[in-house]
């Protein structure tokens, strides 16, 4: 690359290391292909490597674009990261997998990969896995023929068809039926789809981008996702973070979204009291954007004046902020951790209703360790919801608890050795 950086490197490889794919995309690769893989899926890749007589797309890819122009308002550091992302993936025709909690706009996220990449003018077509019963959501991204099943009246293109030539967006990907997806990882393997019915498949062209607001490496450890398809699909991951994680963006996107809701119901607001951005600042937004956009509705449709105040918000909203961080205070109190659930050695006898004089005399390690396990167990088990209390990432808390399954795991290998 040194010597010709202008040579489009393809990279070809078995291992569907994640951190692979990313550092290849890092480093200058123009495409990432994951064995094994289809013909079809090659000559297209070596047809987009051909370098173009005009300038394309291409070139600004690798840079952040405006956040407007991907659908997005915020300006914070970690969000400018995440154009920068969506810039890199968007020239690549691997697999996005997006993850983040509901309400963080996923879907816009995959739109904007979409409308950044080389398939931009085909189809951008969205199927949202949970909201479809798993008894028709076969027919609904393979497709049918007339008389194939009860009500089948005529023959329906499925959203792998439509999206030929464009992008497949799978959202809650990982509230798949288990064996919808054994057809889903054919289909992802050969590059053909077969409607119900049909007697032959035929093959179609799609770039395939998922999401899903569950953490997707536990539900495959729970059995829930198929690890072949985890892997298959889990190439590039995308994270986007919570609304309290994004600074001063909450203020950003409640100003836009004033004004414009203003507009539409031809109201007078133009800016938030100072008291109201300060509670939007340290609120938690359990519900993210989403949740900021309903407040903004709410407060629009019920109120007319030039400046939002307090007594203007609505009222289940501030009791739920009340409740949110009351629950956030007691989290780690006095339930003891079930170890038959997490399976997770523990130094100690369990123990409930610690308080800071039990935690007296033990080590850093130690006090965390009991945080996170009765974090944990006031969660129900959830790893995720847990991660979720503690501000943290699940795949920090995974790999704290695999430390520790680690170190006892040595200790007690250390007893059984034999002594001189």
């Amino acid at each position: 690359m040194a010597i010709e950086p202008d040579t489009r490197v393809i990279v070809i490889t078995a291992n569907g290391s994640i951190n692979l794919a990313v550092e290849a995309m890092r480093a200058g690769a123009h495409e990432f292909l994951l064995k094994p893989f289809n013909e079809q899926h090659f000559i297209s890749a070596i047809r987009n490597a051909e370098p173009k007589t005009t300038p394309t797309r291409k070139q600004p890819k690798v840079t952040a674009p405006p956040s407007q122009t991907m659908g997005f308002i915020g300006s914070s550091g970690v969000m400018q990261n995440i154009y920068k992302s969506i810039g890199t993936v968007a020239a690549s025709q691997a697999s996005v997998f997006i993850t983040g909690e509901s309400g963080t706009g996923k879907e816009i996220c995959a739109q904007a990969i979409h409308d950044f990449s080389d398939r931009a003018k085909g189809p951008f077509v969205p199927i949202n896995c949970g909201a479809i019963p798993s008894d028709l959501l076969e027919s609904e991204i393979f497709g049918h023929l007339r008389g194939a099943f009860t009500g089948a009246i005529s023959d329906k293109l499925g959203a792998a068809a439509v999206a030929a030539g464009g992008t497949l967006f799978f959202d809650e990907i990982c509230e798949m039926d288990i064996a919808l997806q054994t057809k889903l990882l054919r289909f992802l393997q050969t590059s053909s789809i077969q409607p119900v019915g049909a007697l032959k498949p035929s093959k179609v062209d799609v770039r395939i981008v998922c999401a899903t607001n569950r953490d997707p490496y536990e539900q495959m450890r729970l059995g829930k996702f198929r690890e072949d398809l985890y892997y298959r699909l889990h190439v590039v991951p995308l994270h986007l973070p919570p609304l309290h994680e994004r600074d001063h963006d909450v203020l950003e996107i409640a100003k836009d979204t004033l004004i414009k809701f203003s507009t539409e119901e031809n109201r007078a607001f133009k800016a938030f009291s100072p008291e109201v951005q300060h509670y939007f600042r340290s609120h938690p937004w359990p519900g993210n954007v989403r949740q900021l956009l309903n407040v903004i509705r709410n407060i629009v449709v019920l109120h007319d004046a030039e400046t939002v105040t307090m007594d203007m918000l609505p009222h289940d909203f501030r009791a739920s902020a009340r409740h949110a961080t009351s629950r956030v205070d007691t989290a780690a109190a006095t339930v003891p951790a079930p170890e038959e659930q997490l399976h997770i050695p523990r130094t100690e006898a369990p123990t409930t209703n610690r308080n800071l004089d039990g935690l007296i005399g033990k080590t850093l390690d130690e006090i965390e360790r009991i945080v996170v396990e009765e974090t944990i167990a006031s969660n129900s088990g959830s790893i995720p919801m847990a991660a979720r209390v503690l501000d943290v990432s699940p795949s920090t808390l995974y790999r704290k608890i695999s430390g520790w399954k680690n170190q006892a795991k040595a200790m007690r290998a250390d007893d059984q050795l034999p002594t001189s």
